[in-house]
């Protein structure tokens, strides 16, 4: 089902049980894996863990990326500060649906208090199946990159 797709993932002490239940899942269906920690549940800090697998997917080692912590809004947050990074909190079926075929997400931010493991799996497989629709949603996407330029260039002073 996911032969020839490459996930990265990330994820903190809270994310690291349902990450682990999404890595078999992945796994199981044919998907590389690149685990990018947290290897346990004692307590960590998410942002580097969600970075790393974010630049694994900017820089084309992944093709997508898989961020997890208790709610996933910082998970979201830190993902989408790698610039190229279309990171998208999806707690329902209908937000991962939208997440890929409207805005191009390439990381997808799941949160272990809010979703249990089988819907996790469920709103994973619609993320992972949806297609980038294209037309009116490239110039917003391309608006967004820019946007992103501009954010870079003045934290640089220029």
């Amino acid at each position: 089902m996911y032969e020839g797709l490459s996930i990265a993932l990330g994820a903190d002490h809270a994310g690291y049980e349902l990450k682990e239940h999404l890595k078999a899942f992945l796994a199981e269906r044919g998907a590389a894996i690149m685990d990018l920690g947290t290897d346990s549940t004692e307590r960590v800090d998410y942002p580097w863990f969600c970075a790393r697998a974010a630049r694994a997917v900017r820089d084309g080692k992944a093709n997508f990326g898989l961020v997890v912590g208790g709610s996933g809004q910082g998970e979201q947050i830190a993902a989408n500060k790698v610039h190229g990074v279309r990171a998208a909190l999806c707690p329902d079926e209908y937000t991962a649906r939208l997440a890929r075929a409207h805005n191009d997400a390439n990381v997808i931010a799941l949160g272990a208090r809010v979703v249990p493991p089988a819907y996790a799996e469920a709103i994973l497989t619609v993320f992972l199946s949806t297609a980038f629709e294209g037309e009116r949603h490239v110039a917003r996407l391309r608006q967004i990159a820019d946007i992103e330029r501009e954010e870079a260039q003045l934290s640089l002073g220029q």
